[in-house]
């Protein structure tokens, strides 16, 4: 190790979808969530991975992440979660679903199809059960259904979803429970009319605590990259991402002695610093110095000392035998994101989204 790396381990994606595929009924489709740099990876290798192991679908978050799966030779559906307005055009040559969550792109998205004389344009309509943050009212469910009768020249309705906002959590099953009772009024709304569509609601821990919703396709995001949102689910996956590093120089500071910007941490006894090459512009941010995250160096934690700066990070191995150019493992099999994550009060998906893109990627096939 000479540089900052960040491995994809391949096989380690494949046993996830694997143990995914098994949770699901044989009938299930299965719609892998890509977006974000495919959770801070490299999407398009995540996703050339996933549909050689047959994946239903493909999600991403924006149209120009789409365009690149396409660029790239791509050519599984793909959903896009939530497209904007500019980005009709584009959306529509290179043969993106979007998802249609409120009047304005309803309209718009229509009005381009329309213009472009383009038949059966696909679209997935969204609905708000109670995230609040995306979807049509239930209400107007009937009045929609209505709407893609009328215009079912122009609009071939490919899905019908909602998102859940609390199936992580077992103190919300109330809640999740009473998102999916009227998603399942939605679903009675489309479905005579509409029975060869798709209806989706579950993503990933909803795929692995309220399996009976399954309905015709699930979304599977954090998972697939070795984190289930619970430690029993945790054990049966494996992380498709390994952070390394090595250390660049060894200090010593005496009682006393401050280290980095703001000078943040003081020395109370003699202490053993290394610098290692990456920092708050590679996606480990400032919450995780001053003694809130940590590396593994030998099989040993060193705790982050001082302020994280925009290039490096400084640890404490005070008790560790180490050297300059010795490797470190950020994040890793000895070195769960969700652990190091928690640490700080963050979660998993943030520390592993926010990986910098000047990181080099390493894809283990």
């Amino acid at each position: 190790m000479s540089e900052t790396v960040l491995e994809i381990h391949l096989p380690n994606l494949r046993h996830n979808y694997t143990f995914l595929r098994n949770q699901l009924s044989a009938n299930t489709k299965l719609l892998a969530v890509v977006k974000a740099f495919g959770y801070g990876s490299d999407a398009i290798e995540i996703a050339k991975c996933l549909v050689a192991q047959g994946v239903d679908y493909l999600g991403v978050a924006y149209v120009h992440e789409g365009v690149a799966l396409r660029k790239a030779g791509i050519t599984t559906p793909i959903l896009v979660l939530h497209p904007q307005l500019p980005n009709l055009d584009a959306l529509i040559e290179y043969k993106l679903e979007p998802s249609v969550y409120g009047h304005r792109i309803l309209n718009a998205l229509l009005s381009k199809i329309k213009e472009s004389n383009i038949s059966h344009f696909p679209v997935h309509l969204k609905f708000n059960t109670g995230l609040n943050r995306l979807g049509f009212d239930p209400k107007d469910a009937t009045a929609l259904l209505a709407l893609c009768k009328d215009n079912a020249l122009w609009l071939l309705l490919q899905g019908v979803y909602s998102h859940l906002a609390a199936s992580d959590d077992e103190d919300e099953n109330a809640f999740t429970k009473k998102q999916l009772k009227t998603f399942s009024e939605i679903v009675a709304v489309f479905s005579s009319a509409y029975p060869n569509t798709t209806f989706h609601v579950l993503n990933t821990s909803g795929v692995l605590h309220f399996p009976e919703s399954q309905y015709n396709m699930v979304r599977t995001g954090i998972s697939l990259y070795g984190y289930g949102n619970h430690p029993s689910i945790d054990a049966q996956l494996k992380p498709v991402l390994r952070l390394r590093t090595v250390i660049s120089q060894i200090h010593i500071l005496e009682e006393g002695d401050t280290l980095g910007y703001n000078r943040a941490f003081i020395a109370k006894t003699r202490t053993k610093t290394a610098t290692l090459p990456l920092g708050h512009a590679d996606g480990i941010g400032r919450i995780y110095g001053n003694g809130k995250g940590y590396v593994m160096i030998n099989g040993q934690q060193a705790s982050i000392l001082g302020n994280v700066c925009m290039d490096m990070i400084m640890v404490d191995v005070t008790d560790i035998d180490c050297e300059a150019g010795d490797t470190v493992t950020v994040i890793g099999p000895d070195a769960s994101a969700e652990d190091l994550a928690n640490a700080a009060g963050t979660i998993s998906y943030e520390l592993i989204t926010a990986l910098s893109q000047r990181i080099q990627r390493r894809v283990i096939s």
